[in-house]
């Protein structure tokens, strides 16, 4: 019989132990984050909000002329175009600027009006234009897209006056957005605190809170826009007008999202870890900033992605009638009053391209909505 060897067998060379990531010490951010981008929804609705604010903080850099520049008024849309005037294909994108032609019209005898071909403009990125200050303090005179020899281009036309309306639809954004941004802060404060302070007390301050929180839940909203913006003189100042319009939309505002927050506070009050608290003598403030306001914020940034488009609209609907912004500040729902009449629809349709605007906002928010509301409960 063989002898067997009484050594071990060697072991095995052990290599760097790797750590894999514990998924179960993830983050609330990192899941909800994990959680919105599995949706592509919520993704694009992301990428347009982000696409937005930064035209609307960029405003004199993205558009490609000065929104308050004259040309010919009712001038059609200049798309561009990849074919010279032979139809062969280039590789610099031009528009053709409309002229009139030697041929007349059979009927009315006036001169033809066409592209001037053999005039093309050539379209170009970072190009010098019209000069303007960046925030209003850093002077600069370069576009984002333009023409390349400085002469106005009008991507989709031009209104009444001649105005540019691709360069105001985008200075228009500026406004649209801050009057939201600001109402919907100034909603979520105050809604916000006086539902979380009604549903933490309770007892007779949260009835009579509740009680007042329903006297403004009654009133007929739009008829008391109306009523309230008519109250300032035409000549007031436009600072003036604008602050009284966003406070006239928070101060009307606020109720429902703070019964949203009371519902979620009464929930919150009776789950142990704050009966906890409570029992060991922690403050109300305390309470409330440490263990619920975490809890209700969820709740809060869903209802803000979802309060904006509503408060654009609102505020298109009011520009619209002229109830909201006055010139010489522009908006979308002020752009949107050059289409009152519907023999102008149907002649200049291209007077309807701020809807695209606000189509595309209205979409952005609520998208970024839906995919925070899957997002923000992981578990």
């Amino acid at each position: 019989m063989l002898a067997r060897d009484p050594s071990p067998p060697p072991l095995p060379a052990e290599g760097p132990i790797v750590a894999k990531p514990a998924r179960g010490n993830e983050s609330y951010i990192a899941l909800v984050w994990r959680r919105l981008k599995r949706s592509w929804t919520g993704m694009a609705g992301l990428w347009l909000v982000v696409l937005l604010l930064v035209m609307a903080v960029f405003a004199e850099f993205v558009a490609p002329m000065d929104p308050k520049a004259t040309d010919v008024g009712f001038a059609p849309p200049q798309l561009p175009s990849f074919h010279d005037k032979d139809g062969n294909f280039v590789m610099r994108p031009r528009v053709y600027a409309l002229a009139d032609s030697a041929d007349l019209d059979p009927v009315t005898f006036q001169p033809i009006v066409g592209p001037d071909y053999d005039h093309p403009r050539l379209l170009g990125f970072f190009t010098e234009g019209e000069p303007y200050k960046l925030f209003g303090l850093i002077p600069a005179d370069r576009h984002l897209f333009a023409s390349m020899d400085g002469q106005p281009v009008h991507f989709l036309g031009t209104d009444k006056f001649g105005r540019d309306i691709l360069s105001r639809a985008i200075h228009g954004s500026r406004v649209s957005l801050m009057i939201a941004l600001t109402v919907v802060f100034i909603i979520t404060v105050i809604g916000t605190t006086v539902g979380m302070v009604s549903g933490y007390f309770g007892g007779r301050f949260d009835i009579w809170v509740q009680r007042f929180v329903e006297l403004v839940l009654a009133f007929p909203q739009l008829p008391l826009y109306l009523a309230l913006t008519t109250l300032i003189p035409v000549t007031a100042p436009t600072n003036v007008f604008l602050a009284f319009v966003i406070i006239v939309m928070s101060a009307l505002g606020w109720a429902q999202m703070s019964r949203e927050v009371r519902g979620k506070t009464l929930a919150l009050a009776r789950i142990e870890y704050v009966r906890a608290a409570m029992a060991v003598g922690a403050t109300d403030r305390r309470i409330i900033l440490q263990h619920i306001l975490p809890n209700v914020m969820s709740h809060v940034i869903v209802a803000v992605t979802l309060a904006i488009p509503t408060v654009v609209l609102l505020e298109c609907f009011l520009g619209f009638l002229g109830f909201a912004v006055k010139p010489p500040l522009i908006s979308w729902g002020l752009m949107l009053q050059d289409t009152a009449t519907y023999s102008v629809i149907g002649t200049y349709p291209w007077i309807l391209s701020p809807v695209g605007f606000v189509l595309a906002t209205v979409f952005a928010f609520n998208a970024l909505g839906d995919g925070l509301r899957d997002a923000v409960d992981p578990y």
